[in-house]
């Protein structure tokens, strides 16, 4: 199962920044790109890939261990930046950065801890990705109206661990389908 740790934003957070992508959609260029759809919209803190089965048991575990050793922290999306000259066109955070730093970090441990293959080790970028392209592209009017996007603070409350169904179907704009399999409250545990 395709699996990734996260933390999702809440209702409110996803309708301010749907309406500033609205206005993304409409500047020139922007038709070249493939934007992610609301439903996929999330701050991704650890990239497990493929998990066998036997190993969900003990990463969800972990996972809620470094949930429960997590406190509750504020975070706001704001601005935004680009990956690959244009390849990933993304919206930014801000807010308690390190505690969102130490979650995700946390995330990735757990990864690691349940035998779960991670990769080389990357420093922590907050962000949720609007939009992709194959070849890069110019996104510098997408990223100049980002630089005036703020949205409201929320309370950051729990940790997701969510699966992620990549398209079969090969239709295009056909988006990938995220469904959270698993939740934990920070700083339950204390």
């Amino acid at each position: 199962m395709r699996l990734f740790a996260a933390v999702l934003p809440p209702e409110e957070a996803v309708r301010e920044l749907a309406r500033a992508v609205d206005g993304l959609r409409r500047l020139p260029g922007s038709d070249t790109l493939r934007w992610t759809g609301r439903p996929g919209w999330h701050l991704t803190l650890a990239f497990y890939g493929d998990v066998d089965d036997e190993r969900v048991p003990d990463l969800s575990a972990r996972l809620e261990r470094a949930a429960h050793r997590t406190a509750p922290f504020a975070l706001a999306l704001r601005g935004g930046g680009q990956f690959g000259h244009g390849r990933a066109l993304w919206a930014g955070a801000e807010g308690d950065l390190d505690a969102l730093r130490l979650l995700a970090e946390r995330a990735e441990a757990a990864g690691r801890k349940a035998g779960v293959p991670m990769g080389e080790h990357r420093r922590y970028k907050a962000h949720l990705t609007l939009a992709r392209s194959r070849q890069a592209a110019d996104v510098r009017e997408c990223l100049a109206a980002l630089d005036d996007f703020t949205g409201a603070r929320w309370t950051v409350q729990e940790l997701a661990l969510v699966r992620s169904r990549l398209p079969k179907s090969g239709v295009p704009g056909e988006q990938p389908r995220y469904e959270a399999v698993a939740r934990w409250a920070l700083g339950a545990g204390g």
